[in-house]
């Protein structure tokens, strides 16, 4: 922030504060997608998002940890290293003959919880009965089952028919196999972004801000701009639509 701020004195240059989920579903309109829904799946974050109102709206998310921090932590556990996610995937891509294992499936309306079910997943690993192989299949399936129907009930509920995903999670490939098979379900588009553009990059943040530049969100006194960390989605109000 500092060196940024010391920048646009020097060459007398507004600074635009982007936040960066919002900036996560805005990159997502390189797919093509107008209106959609955004199931926004990283590690520090899972939300499903979508515009109402004049701000980007939160109608569900986890009420506990990050479904990219919950599958990291978990992989940890099983002495995978981190990050975890990638690992997880590539165990199960090359599992031709997976046992689903029964797991919590947790989720209140439009909300997901993990905790409950990295518990039980590492007192399953702890009891040497059940191969990591399955354990990982288990995981992916149910974790993604409920994100799904959580954001398959936002779709309904608002009326929209695109759904973009975004996050590091958004890479996995399970995962954008069952959101594309519940747009399919009920006749809406699915879109993701290049991998590249999933997780965390730079190029989200200029695209938000050369957006919000072009409609006029600029701001001159510099050292008014500070980091929000604890700025939410729903809290921006969104002036560049």
């Amino acid at each position: 922030m500092h060196f940024a701020k010391k920048l646009a004195k020097e060459n007398n240059l507004p600074l635009i504060g982007v936040n960066h989920c919002v900036a996560h579903l805005e990159i997502g309109k390189v797919t093509g997608t107008k209106d959609p829904v955004l199931l926004y799946a990283s590690g520090a974050n899972t939300q499903i998002i979508a515009y109402a109102g004049g701000k980007y709206r939160v109608f569900g998310e986890t009420l506990d940890i990050g479904v990219g921090n919950f599958i990291d932590t978990f992989a940890r556990y099983a002495g995978l290293g981190f990050p975890g996610g990638p690992k997880i995937a590539k165990i199960v891509e090359e599992n031709k003959n997976p046992e689903y294992l029964e797991l919590p499936y947790s989720i209140k309306g439009m909300d997901v919880s993990f905790s409950g079910m990295l518990t039980k997943l590492q007192q399953m690993l702890n009891s040497k009965k059940y191969k990591l192989e399955d354990l990982s299949f288990s995981l992916q399936e149910t974790a993604f089952a409920m994100l799904v129907e959580a954001t398959e009930r936002a779709l309904a509920h608002t009326r929209k028919k695109e759904l973009v995903i975004g996050g590091g999670v958004g890479c996995n490939k399970r995962l954008q196999e069952m959101c594309k098979i519940m747009c399919e379900e009920r006749n809406a588009k699915f879109f993701a972004p290049s991998n590249g553009l999933l997780t965390d990059n730079g190029a989200m943040i200029g695209f938000l801000g050369e957006v919000m530049f072009k409609a006029g969100i600029k701001e001159k006194n510099i050292d008014k701009v500070d980091i929000m960390p604890r700025q939410r989605t729903d809290d921006v109000e969104v002036r560049w639509k």
